[in-house]
């Protein structure tokens, strides 16, 4: 599976970004999806590189949603010493796993 995708196709290294591309970056992070405004020559400076690229609205707010998850995830509090059944269950219900029985 591929980190980026390019106007619905997966991208592959050779493939050559245009002005006007919307590019899906999946990473630890979210998902990001972002319009190409600009492409540089050469390499330079990450502040001149995010002016060359916008991400979308929908994008931060999905970003931001996912954020906070993770945040009220961190404030779950673990339970002390080896977990039971119910609670390996609870812990993957918790984290959006299938949980079978």
């Amino acid at each position: 599976m591929g980190r980026v995708v390019s106007n619905d196709h997966v991208a592959k290294a050779a493939r050559d970004v245009r002005v006007g591309d919307r590019l899906i970056v999946k990473s630890e992070g979210g998902e990001f999806v972002v319009e190409v405004l600009g492409v540089s020559e050469v390499r330079g400076p990450a502040a001149v590189a995010q002016a060359l690229y916008r991400e979308t609205e929908a994008s931060r707010e999905a970003r931001a949603k996912l954020a906070e998850e993770r945040k009220a995830m961190a404030a779950w509090e673990l339970p002390s010493g080896r977990p039971t059944k119910k609670d390996r269950r609870d812990l993957q219900k918790a984290r959006g796993r299938i949980v079978r029985f």
